[in-house]
């Protein structure tokens, strides 16, 4: 059985960056139920992981899908900081726009993990 999510990865990867078009596209779909879900968000982290590169607004979308997926019912649970940690930590640089993320997360978040308090200091000192 083929895996819609591998298919599409490969399909908007063939030729190694996600344009505006695709973007679009990824937009259209992930954002048509109104939420974004932990599968849909995983999709999203392996599509920004393996692209060479990718535009603006496919980062912007990204960012954007993962402050709504975290920020649903306004608490950031020590998973979901453990999984905020492994998608910060990938590549391991931290950049403005993940340290941007966190400090929306922060405070947009009604309550947050000692685990997010502990990945927001580590990333605010570097």
């Amino acid at each position: 059985m083929a895996s819609w999510k591998n298919l599409s990865r490969r399909a908007l990867l063939l030729d190694g960056r996600i344009d505006l078009k695709e973007t679009k596209l990824i937009r259209e779909e992930i954002f048509a139920d109104g939420r974004v879900d932990r599968s849909e968000l995983e999709f999203l982290f392996k599509l920004r992981k393996e692209a060479e590169s990718c535009v603006k607004a496919f980062l912007d979308l990204f960012f954007t899908a993962v402050k709504e997926h975290i920020l649903e019912d306004g608490v950031v649970t020590a998973t979901e900081a453990r999984w905020l940690r492994k998608m910060v930590f990938e590549d391991g640089d931290i950049d403005d726009d993940e340290k941007q993320l966190l400090r929306d997360i922060k405070a947009k978040a009604r309550d947050l993990s000692p685990e997010f308090d502990k990945l927001y200091d580590e990333c605010m000192a570097s």
